[in-house]
């Protein structure tokens, strides 16, 4: 009998266990089963990638694992090595911390009998995105793509209020609008290369490139397909489904949203980068200079935007605009130095902005729904571990050294030497997003720890366990990130390297 390497399996049990719980869960008739039902898979997930991500980056191997028994061109691949197991690992651990943290949300502002509903969604969600981190099959991406946005759709409306079905008409609009051209360009590109899997038509793709038959289809393709992932990703000027969609849903869901949903969709685009087009077509194309220049106006234009804002959510909301643009940035520098920068602040966004979201749920909540800026004059005096928890996710995404958002720009920083031509747009655009982002951020913290003069001092909010036990977990990562960051980096620069193989 040939000897079976259950490391390789990983991949395939973590997304088929998400979806397999996603059933289990409609059997729950009440919240806190199907709360439990999804944290001990999560629990499990995190486990097993923690061990693939050893076992890969130990033998700095890339292997692939096979759906059933049909080969390509009809069979379907699960492709895992150090970038696919660090964000896997990444996605789990977020999650864990987010909806445990966020659990006092849930059940307050979910009815009850949906909020086994709400789980069987986040469950899809988090298989979803799995599936977008491992898949090496293109119509496999397009298929989760679609159970991404209906999930996300559903967490949004969770709350069932007017405001929350019209923050999801928007994002469901614009969503689909993304998908729609994802999936025009995966049906031209099969009808050119004859292929679904990434490298059967990476292989196609080259050979056509390199005769120069089907040039302007083949440009059409995959400006059809980066188009629809940055919709999706929500890409400056492609963002406005996202203040009003996580203004409305529950801080849990806008966590969520933020710091994983939005990343998934890069993810799969990194990979369409190495695994499927490849550098010199996506060069010879200006693909990546495209994506360069948007990522910079998503920089300083989601600043802008969350200093005018007023509402905490919504300038919560702007500003992963603006760190959505810093990964593109990095991604258009063109060079696995700006590609290396660019999936660490996926790690740095993933852990900061969802800290920010929890912590502002909880001042909305201590302040009656009121959640404007001002109306958080003293928030963090009243709940000083959400205060603490905002404002180190605060200073962080300003960039302030010992913490992740600081490591995220040096680097950014450091590849602009290496990218020929974008050195100095590079450095100053960073310069002025950095002092954007102190100029909204600060003031937000600012007024948290500020006493309001002439009004009887509340008491201190009441904390639950697991709220706390998630705060002090997401700003212990947020150090941790931010000062030993370089085995991560190794990682991330192996990964590269493995891809572009």
């Amino acid at each position: 009998m040939e000897h079976i390497n259950w490391i390789h399996n990983i991949p395939f049990f973590s997304i088929f266990l998400a979806m397999i719980c996603g059933i289990i869960t409609a059997l729950a008739k009440d919240g806190k089963v199907a709360f439990k039902i999804h944290t001990v898979m999560v629990f499990v997930v995190c486990i097993m990638s923690g061990l693939l991500l050893f076992r890969v980056v130990k033998n700095q191997e890339t292997f692939y694992y096979m759906m059933g028994h049909f080969p390509a061109p009809w069979g379907n691949e699960l492709r895992a090595g150090p970038l696919e197991a660090l964000m896997a690992v990444t996605f789990s651990l977020v999650m864990l911390l987010t909806v445990s943290g966020g659990l006092d949300f849930i059940m307050k502002d979910v009815v009850a009998e949906k909020q086994p509903l709400y789980f069987i969604m986040l469950n899809a969600l988090f298989g979803a995105m799995l599936a977008l981190i491992y898949t090496n099959d293109i119509f496999t991406a397009y298929v989760f793509i679609e159970i991404n946005t209906i999930a996300s759709c559903a967490l949004i409306m969770a709350k069932g209020t007017p405001e929350s079905m019209v923050g999801t008409t928007h994002y469901l609009v614009i969503s689909l609008l993304g998908s729609g051209l994802f999936l025009l360009g995966v049906s031209i590109l099969y009808s050119i290369t004859g292929h679904l899997l990434f490298p059967q038509m990476q292989e196609a793709i080259v050979g056509i490139f390199k005769t120069g038959e089907y040039a302007t289809p083949l440009m059409v393709v995959t400006g059809f397909m980066f188009i629809g992932i940055a919709i999706k990703s929500a890409l400056f000027p492609f963002h406005s489904m996202l203040p009003g969609a996580y203004n409305a849903a529950i801080p849990t869901s806008s966590g969520i949203l933020s710091g994983l949903v939005l990343k998934s969709y890069i993810i799969l685009g990194i990979k369409l980068i190495y695994c499927v087009f490849s550098e010199l077509v996506m060069h010879t194309l200006k693909i990546t200079e495209v994506l360069f220049v948007f990522g910079l106006a998503g920089m300083v234009m989601g600043s802008v935007y969350a200093m005018r804002e007023r509402k905490m959510k919504r300038m919560l909301a702007y500003s992963s605009v603006a760190q959505i643009g810093y990964i593109y940035m990095g991604i258009g520098m063109g060079t696995r130095v700006g590609m290396t920068a660019a999936c660490f602040h996926i790690l740095a966004h993933a852990i900061t902005k969802t800290l920010l979201f929890l912590c502002c749920g909880s001042f909305v909540e201590d302040n009656g729904g009121k959640d404007k800026i001002y109306h958080m004059r003293g928030a963090a005096l009243r709940n000083p571990l959400a205060g603490v928890g905002y404002t180190v996710g605060a200073l962080s995404m300003v960039g302030i050294p010992l913490l992740a958002g600081f490591i995220s720009k040096v680097y950014f920083a450091t590849a602009s030497v290496y990218s020929s031509g974008k050195m100095a747009a590079v450095l100053i655009v960073l310069g002025v997003s950095m002092v954007l982002n102190a100029l909204y951020f600060l003031p937000s913290v600012i007024a948290i720890w500020s006493p309001v003069k002439g009004v009887e001092k509340k008491p201190f909010a009441k904390v639950s366990p697991m709220f706390a036990v998630s705060i002090v977990g997401f700003i212990i990562l947020n150090f941790a990130l931010g000062v030993y960051y370089r085995p991560i980096t190794r990682i991330i620069q192996m990964s590269i390297g493995l891809l572009a193989q």
